[in-house]
């Protein structure tokens, strides 16, 4: 009889093509499957709560595994992070009920986007966060977020090459906020569609330079047109914070939040 395991995970994003595995270019899944095949001496597949993008980073993400024979939960932390790169890290493990996946039981997924709001980029914080110069508007941010609250279709705000059978999401709520020169918008939904995080961004944006009203946003989503929106936020500065899942699953709550703020 098998075993199942999860794990949380963070990883900078930097020098990955994403999550997933591909031929051409490094992932996050790859190596993480190669140590954990090493601590567990056979072959294993992780499944994800949540599949970033390239360049995005985790400080929540959720995987679980299955294998034939046990492990302390020290040998899954302490022993797969020994090999691991510094660019990856396990945070926890929990042996968990066979009928838990990280993707279809999680109950909603939250992401952060970091916008470093200064006059000149700081070097310490490239790949961590976006950069803008313009000085922005966070109240008209927010307040343009707030139409996207709720269940709505979010056809102009999913990539072109998104293959979702709906693009019907419900977001639980947005939230800008500023914190020094630091803007970071937060924001939780069931599922999020390919880019959809980025693409709202993109449109927060443009509020935030003052040349569309807050009510930019509920236009966009009753127009269900993606190229009526602005272009798609740079990756840098997006991160995947939390995965909520029911209580008898007992999975542990993310805890560090990126670049310490916890809002």
């Amino acid at each position: 009889m098998s075993i199942k395991v999860a794990l949380g995970i963070e990883y900078s994003g930097e020098a990955y093509c994403g999550w997933q595995r591909q031929s051409h270019s490094p992932s996050v899944q790859q190596p993480l499957e190669e140590v954990l095949a090493k601590i567990a001496n056979e072959p294993i597949r992780v499944f994800c709560a949540g599949r970033t993008d390239t360049a995005v980073h985790a400080t929540g993400q959720v995987v679980h595994f299955e294998l034939q024979n046990s492990r302390p939960r020290t040998a899954w932390i302490r022993g797969a992070n020994s090999y691991l790169p510094s660019d990856i890290s396990i945070t926890w493990a929990e042996q968990v009920d066979a009928n838990f996946h990280a993707r279809f039981s999680a109950l909603n997924r939250s992401y952060r986007y970091v916008i470093q709001n200064t006059e000149f980029p700081t070097a310490t914080l490239a790949g961590k966060t976006t950069w803008v110069r313009n000085k922005l508007d966070v109240i008209a941010m927010h307040e343009g977020a707030q139409f996207l609250v709720g269940k709505h279709d979010f056809t102009s705000f999913r990539a072109s090459t998104c293959q979702a059978n709906t693009a019907v999401r419900t977001v639980e709520y947005v939230k800008v906020t500023q914190r020094s020169n630091l803007i970071i918008i937060d924001i939780k939904a069931n599922a999020f569609l390919h880019h959809m995080v980025r693409n709202i961004v993109g449109s927060l944006l443009r509020i935030g330079e003052l040349s569309e009203a807050p009510e930019f946003i509920d236009g966009l989503l009753q127009l269900k047109d993606r190229t009526k929106a602005p272009d798609t936020a740079k990756p840098d500065g997006l991160y995947l914070i939390g995965v909520d899942y029911p209580p008898e699953f007992h999975i542990p709550a993310a805890g560090f939040l990126p670049l310490g703020f916890d809002l």
